[in-house]
C-alpha cells in the first residue's frame, strides 16, 4: 500500500510504503487507544455523575440483571419439573410399598410410609452450602436412585403378586360350612359291601340343600352325573391339582366355567353311591389321591 503526500513545502511528493506489518500494529494501537478512551469516559462520566453516560450504565446493569433473572427462572422452571416427576415417583412408591406390606403381613401404618424418615447426627465442619449446579447434579442422582428403587419393588410387586395368586389356587378352603367328617381319607370297610378298601376323599356330613364352595380358584372340568359320584364337580386349579364335589343334589356350574375361591358351585345332596346327605371331596396331584386334610390345613 503506497501514500502519497504532496506539499508547497517540499520539493516534490513523498511516497510512504506500508506493508502488512504495519497495518498490523496501526489496528492494535487503535483498539487500545479505543478501548483505553471508552474506560476513561465511563470513569470520568461515573466520577462526576454525566447524566447520559450514567443513564448508559443503568440501562447496561438492568439488562445484565433481567438477564441473570430470566437464566434463574429457566432453571427454576427446569426444577420445577423435575420435582413434579420426583414426587409422580415417590407416589408411585409409595403405593407399592402399601401393597408389598399388605402382602407381606404388615399394616402400611407399622411401616409409616405417610412420615419422613427420622435424620441427624453431629454438624460436618467441612460443609458448605450447595451451587445450583451441585444442587441440579443431587437431583440427577435423587432421580435416578427413585427409578432404580421402583424398578425393584414393581419386581417384586410382581413375584409377590404372583405367589399370592399361586397361593389362591391351592386347595385349602372347606368346601362346606360349620360340617363335621363322618369318613376320612385312607383305608376303610365299605359301607356298602362291608370290604375294606381305600377312601381317596374325606365325607362330610351336611344337610340336603347345603352349599359346596370351591376350594380353590381354578375351571370346571367336568360338571355332570357320575355312576359313582352321582352328581359331580370336578375343578382344575393348574399345577396338576384337581378338586372332586361328589353326591350334590343340585350343580350350579357348567364345563369351561372360571371360579373363583369360595364360589358356590353345588348344594350337598345324596346322589350316588351313598348312604345318606354328605359332600365327598377329593384332591387330585397328577392323577393320584392325595389326603385333603394336608390342603385344607395350609394357611390360606
Amino acid at each position: 500500500m503506497n501514500i502519497i503526500v504532496v506539499s508547497e513545502k517540499l520539493p516534490k511528493a513523498l511516497t510512504i510504503t506500508l506493508d502488512w506489518r504495519h497495518l498490523v500494529v496501526a489496528s492494535f494501537m487503535l483498539l487500545v487507544f479505543s478501548g483505553a478512551l471508552n474506560y476513561g469516559i465511563v470513569r470520568f462520566a461515573a466520577e462526576f455523575n454525566i447524566p447520559f453516560v450514567r443513564e448508559i450504565l443503568v440501562t447496561i446493569h438492568r439488562q445484565q440483571e433481567e438477564k441473570n433473572q430470566s437464566y434463574m427462572e429457566d432453571n427454576l422452571n427446569a426444577m420445577a419439573v423435575r420435582l413434579g416427576q420426583m414426587q409422580a415417583q415417590l407416589l408411585r412408591l409409595d403405593t407399592l410399598g402399601e401393597r408389598l406390606a399388605k402382602l407381606a403381613g404388615f399394616k402400611p401404618q407399622e411401616l409409616m410410609f405417610n412420615e419422613a424418615p427420622g435424620r441427624g447426627g453431629p454438624m460436618m465442619e467441612s460443609s458448605k452450602p450447595l451451587s445450583l449446579n451441585d444442587f441440579g447434579q443431587q437431583i440427577d442422582l435423587l432421580t435416578k436412585r427413585l427409578e432404580d428403587r421402583g424398578d425393584k419393588l414393581g419386581m417384586l410387586d410382581s413375584l409377590f403378586t404372583a405367589e399370592s395368586g399361586q397361593k389362591k389356587m391351592i386347595p385349602n378352603k372347606l368346601p362346606v360350612d360349620g360340617s363335621w367328617q363322618s369318613s376320612s381319607f385312607g383305608m376303610r370297610l365299605d359301607p356298602f359291601t362291608g370290604k375294606l378298601g381305600m377312601h381317596e376323599g374325606i365325607d362330610f356330613i351336611a344337610h340336603v340343600g347345603s352349599p359346596i364352595y370351591a376350594a380353590a380358584a381354578g375351571v370346571v372340568v367336568y360338571a355332570d352325573f357320575h355312576h359313582q359320584y352321582g352328581n359331580m364337580v370336578e375343578i382344575d386349579h393348574g399345577n396338576e391339582i384337581v378338586t372332586r364335589y361328589g353326591h350334590a343334589s343340585k350343580l350350579l356350574v357348567k364345563v369351561g366355567d372360571v371360579v373363583l375361591r369360595g364360589a358356590r358351585i353345588a348344594d350337598v345332596g345324596q346322589t350316588g353311591r351313598a348312604t345318606g346327605p354328605h359332600l365327598h371331596f377329593e384332591v387330585r396331584q397328577n392323577g393320584a389321591a392325595r389326603n385333603p386334610a394336608q390342603f385344607l390345613q395350609a394357611p390360606g
